[in-house]
């Protein structure tokens, strides 16, 4: 019995190491799927917003770019990480009970450290004169000289808002088997966002694609929209989703009769 019982408890120790390896390597996959889709998403989404007499451009053209860039890395990482890219969705999540609170901070890091490597390979790769498309450099949000701070806010709060109830709805249980198309919803999604809202503040919706180009840069000027924004768009737009519209699916009851062999005809 003492063998035996000694067997029981080493079996179970071992189980245990083995599944806190299994979750630290989840952390690590999530943090990397994260990290190169951040990057991915910067890299491609700012090269596609050159604009130059040699490499002309649209506002059209920019905004379909970040829209499919982020379609081709939700289809990439979202089975890895749910592609979140962006720390609003992170929070979004967690008030949504998606993922957990430390699992927020392995999102950040992430997401953050793509984006900053992300536009320092954009610069490696790209001529000096692609980088300098635009006076506050390529790829940095600033608001349109004509709008204000706080109108600049109002527009980022609403835009984000918009994102994370498209967020909300792909995650609420009534849409669990509709999944398939869910790269190319929120890629429209994204491009629709940014042809409305671009023109007056660059539609960042995302801290973490501000950051990287703002930091590159050297330039922060009114960087803080960009976070008061859509910070506080997921915190209040998440909770309201939850509570108000968020429901969950019914178990359909099935009923089998069983039929006697008289029942069942012959012929």
């Amino acid at each position: 019995m003492k063998a035996d019982e000694a067997f029981k408890s080493c079996f179970k120790n071992a189980r245990e190491k083995l599944k806190l390896k299994s979750d630290t390597l989840d952390k690590i996959c999530t943090f990397m799927a994260e990290l190169l889709g951040t990057a991915i998403m910067i890299f491609l989404g700012c090269m596609g917003c050159v604009s130059t007499d040699f490499f002309p451009n649209s506002n059209l053209q920019m905004c379909l770019s970040f829209g499919f860039v982020v379609m081709v890395v939700i289809q990439c990482f979202g089975c890895v990480s749910g592609a979140h890219l962006n720390p609003a969705v992170s929070i979004a999540a967690y008030i949504y009970g998606i993922i957990s609170a430390p699992m927020v901070g392995v999102y950040f890091c992430g997401q953050m450290l793509g984006s900053i490597i992300g536009y320092g390979l954009l610069k490696i790769a790209l001529p000096e004169s692609a980088l300098n498309t635009f006076s506050s450099g390529l790829c940095v949000t600033t608001p349109h000289p004509d709008v204000t701070a706080g109108q600049a806010c109002l527009v980022e709060f609403v835009i984000s808002a918009v994102l994370i109830i498209t967020c909300c709805g792909v995650w609420d249980p009534r849409n669990a088997k509709y999944q398939d198309s869910v790269p190319i919803k929120f890629g429209l999604a994204i491009a629709c966002l940014a042809l409305t809202a671009g023109p007056f503040t660059g539609a960042s919706m995302n801290p973490a694609r501000s950051f990287g180009p703002a930091l590159w840069n050297n330039n922060f000027t009114r960087h803080w929209v960009y976070w008061i924004g859509p910070l506080p768009a997921a915190i209040i737009t998440a909770f309201a989703y939850k509570m108000v519209f968020r429901r969950e699916v019914k178990a359909e009851t099935v009923h089998h009769k069983l039929r006697s062999l008289e029942d069942v005809p012959l012929s």
